[in-house]
């Protein structure tokens, strides 16, 4: 996939000492690359600073030099040599985007997708950091090495594969030793009652693997998570449960769990049952543990207006045909339940994210280390736009842009354990950046890649989109990246009507 990159920015003349060549080759490494002229928001909650110009050597960021503006005027700035550059120019420079949840996905529904079509995307969206949290582990594995060697087109890789459904405490140990013996970075938990999780928790410990928990209605909840050191809690069950009067939740008589139109129905009902002073002891007992939150607020958020889901504008472009009919519902295909689904069902849920939110800004405020991911795949997210707009959702919750910042590049650094060398521009972290045509400070809308439309002067102008993602020190063209994803899209419909015209 890496020969198919823009061909325009292929060729460069032959360097001349101490020339410097601005055609940027997407999907090569360089030995000195330098971004220029960069108003830089480094990651760490501070406000944006600049001109920069940022040094990058090999995958290493390896100084950041401040512009005199004075001098920069005059035309005699001293500024850093590379053998490459990139214009920044007025642009806006970020860490590269963490996606703390997220699942590598080469089919849906059992009809293969392609892989690089959820890649290019990530990318293009910023995404040069990802957490996987359960797909097919060798495979993903896999990409991993491919991913470090340079030689995939592809974010770097965090392997957490599900620990299943072992029958006893023994059985969990066996099946984490050898997860780690493959080489995964870390575990997730899911569907597991309490002796399981004690081993399986204590296991990973010993191991060095990190935890990542979806629990769900079941004997664990967010108490279990504080005791036995879960790294982070994933979504949001366990938090409110562990704080119900009564233990459990009103459901109706009729309540199947297995069925996914309950689960999801009355899901949206479960904030509200929470006592808020039991939940305020939750939450405290997570800051005090150190026990993250990573509230993947995005992935649900079709449940308080399904309609806006399903009529997303990526979608007319960019949603590939196999995504598109794994999204209809079905309940064979997880996430896919909206046969029947109401104003009643909007309501509540509209209701369920108010509560969620302003506990999530409790949270934040006595110190939580909150993460961001999207699990997107499902329930209409398409991949990485379901990362930007958990950057919006954040906002809404009550958190100021660099704050939400924070906790896309830092924090979840935090919870990979990466935080002296990941998530932030700075000399010594790996080169993980973006350059985005506009300001996220003001509108975290011009991190999509199909940029944004706004008034200019009484005139209608299209900007903004992230020009370039360099992972590992490694540039990629965002516009080209999305070419090759609306190609891809329009050859998949195509096949498609053709087979479907040929019955």
């Amino acid at each position: 996939m890496q020969t198919r990159f823009f061909l325009g920015f292929l060729m460069g003349c032959a360097l001349l000492p101490g020339q410097i060549r601005t055609n940027v080759t997407p999907g090569h490494r360089y030995p000195r690359l330098v971004v220029r002229g960069a108003l830089v928001v480094d990651g760490s909650g501070t406000p944006a600073s600049g001109p920069k110009d940022i040094v990058i050597e090999n995958n290493m960021i390896t100084d950041i030099v401040p512009l005199d503006a004075v001098a920069l005027s005059r035309g005699d700035a001293r500024r850093p040599a590379g053998d490459i550059e990139i214009d920044a120019t007025g642009k806006y420079v970020l860490p590269g985007l963490i996606d703390a949840h997220a699942h590598t996905q080469d089919e849906r529904g059992g009809i293969p997708q392609p892989q690089q079509y959820e890649l290019n995307i990530w990318l293009a969206c910023g995404i040069t950091t990802v957490r996987d949290v359960g797909s097919d582990t060798k495979k993903t594995l896999e990409l991993r090495k491919r991913s470090e060697e340079g030689t995939a087109a592809a974010p770097r890789m965090f392997v957490y594969p599900m620990l299943g459904s072992p029958k006893s405490p023994e059985a969990a140990r066996q099946r984490v030793r050898d997860f780690k013996a493959m080489g995964v970075d870390g575990m997730k938990f899911i569907s597991i009652n309490r002796e399981i999780m004690e081993a399986a928790a204590d296991e990973s410990h010993k191991l060095g693997l990190r935890i990542a928990h979806h629990a769900g209605v079941e004997d664990v909840n967010a108490w279990d998570d504080i005791k036995y050191g879960t790294t982070s809690i994933e979504h949001w069950y366990g938090i409110p449960d562990a704080a119900l009067d009564d233990g459990v939740q009103h459901f109706p008589a009729t309540f199947n769990y297995s069925n996914e139109a309950d689960r999801f129905r009355y899901g949206g009902r479960l904030w509200r049952e929470a006592n808020p002073e039991k939940l305020s002891k939750v939450l405290q007992a997570m800051v005090d543990a150190g026990v993250a939150w990573d509230p993947t607020l995005s992935i649900y958020e079709a449940s308080r207006d399904v309609q806006r889901a399903r009529t997303q504008p990526w979608f007319k472009d960019y949603l590939h045909p196999v995504l598109e009919k794994y999204f209809e519902p079905n309940p064979a295909n997880h996430g896919s339940y909206f046969d029947h689904w109401t104003s009643t069902d909007e309501a509540y849920w509209k209701e369920n994210y108010r509560i969620w939110e302003a506990a999530l800004k409790e949270f934040g405020r006595r110190g939580g280390i909150i993460g961001v991911g999207d699990d997107a795949g499902f329930i209409y997210s398409m991949y990485g736009f379901g990362l930007i707009r958990e950057l919006e959702l954040q906002q809404e919750a009550g958190f100021p842009p660099l704050k939400v910042i924070e906790h896309a590049t830092v924090n979840n650094a935090k919870i990979l354990g990466r935080e002296k060398d990941l998530g932030k521009v700075r000399p010594g972290y790996h080169a993980d950046l973006i350059v985005v045509n506009g300001n996220p400070l003001d509108d975290f809308k011009v991190l999509y890649p199909t940029g944004i439309d706004s008034w200019v002067n009484g005139k209608m102008v299209h900007s903004g989109g992230i020009e370039w993602t360099i992972k590992d020190g490694i540039p990629y063209h965002g516009p080209t990246l999305m070419k090759e994803v609306k190609d891809m899209v329009a050859e998949a419909r195509a096949r498609q009507k053709s087979t479907s015209g040929a019955r």
